[in-house]
């Protein structure tokens, strides 16, 4: 399976591409950054901490899904629309593993789904995923005598605050609750904010040092408290991930897919 990379340069495409170069049914097909930005034009392995992949780094997305089966986008937000389109024009499967979308952007991905077959996930990795799962279904057991607060920790240079996978795993608790998240989350607490009103959902981010990504779902109630924590050691976690999913993609029908899917733990799409 040919792959290409958009985001080639960032922390997360060179991860993806050192495990495409370990892996023995993949090759990397493209890989694309910003215009302008100091690797083009350098061999994708050499800026990825690997051996040369014969594939330099370019700026033309066009141009580096000619080859591809399924593209893999981890680039910056701002791009994620242009690329969309590009990507429909084309009609390759694409994995996004790129947070912090809006509202616009997320009816983007919806219209171009209904082009070719595209997988969004605010976590790539297959332990956050289940987590997900796991997260629903006890708060749906344990019921709104049960408190939810969600923490989670990166490094310092992550720009956008909670996290896509806390705002994820948010989600999954008011899904099994039946609750608006909206309606019911607290972003952090300062003052003299009084007692915790029941159903709602807390939520708390920390920025610090390299810290890849921790997050840990708290559900507590009057003498017991439950916790599930997933912390990645290293970003690879979630290219292993995305690899899958790029995998799981390809020959798939056109439709807006995510890690559920990937996992089997989704009802069959229509």
């Amino acid at each position: 399976m040919k792959i290409t990379i958009i985001g080639a340069a960032g922390r997360m495409g060179c991860a993806l591409i050192r495990c495409i170069d370990r892996a023995d049914d993949l090759q990397l097909a493209g890989a694309v950054e910003w215009q302008g930005a100091p690797v083009i034009g350098e061999d994708s392995g050499t800026v990825a901490g690997c051996p040369p992949q014969n594939v330099v780094i370019g700026s033309d997305l066009r141009a580096a899904l000619k080859a591809a089966d399924v593209a893999i986008d981890f680039s910056a937000r701002e791009a994620l629309v242009d690329n969309l389109r590009i990507v429909a024009e084309r009609g390759i499967p694409l994995v996004i593993g790129t947070t912090g979308l809006d509202d616009d952007m997320l009816q983007a991905v919806k219209q171009t789904s209904g082009k070719t077959p595209v997988l969004r996930a605010a976590n790539m990795s297959t332990g956050i995923n289940l987590l997900l799962e796991l997260t629903k279904q006890a708060a749906s057991i344990l019921g709104m005598d049960y408190d939810i607060e969600v923490v989670e920790t990166h490094h310092r240079h992550k720009k956008d605050a909670p996290s896509g996978t806390a705002l994820a795993l948010a989600e999954a608790a008011a899904e099994g609750r039946n609750q608006n998240l909206r309606a019911v989350m607290v972003h952090g607490r300062e003052g003299m904010v009084g007692a915790r009103p029941p159903g709602e959902i807390g939520m708390h981010a920390l920025r610090a040092g390299d810290v890849v990504g921790e997050h840990t779902v708290h559900l507590a109630a009057e003498g017991e408290k439950l916790e599930f924590t997933h912390r990645a050691s290293n970003r690879e976690a979630f290219a292993l991930g995305a690899l899958r999913a790029a995998r799981w993609l390809s020959g798939q029908p056109a439709g807006l897919y995510d890690m559920r899917d990937v996992l089997g733990l989704s009802t069959p799409h229509a």
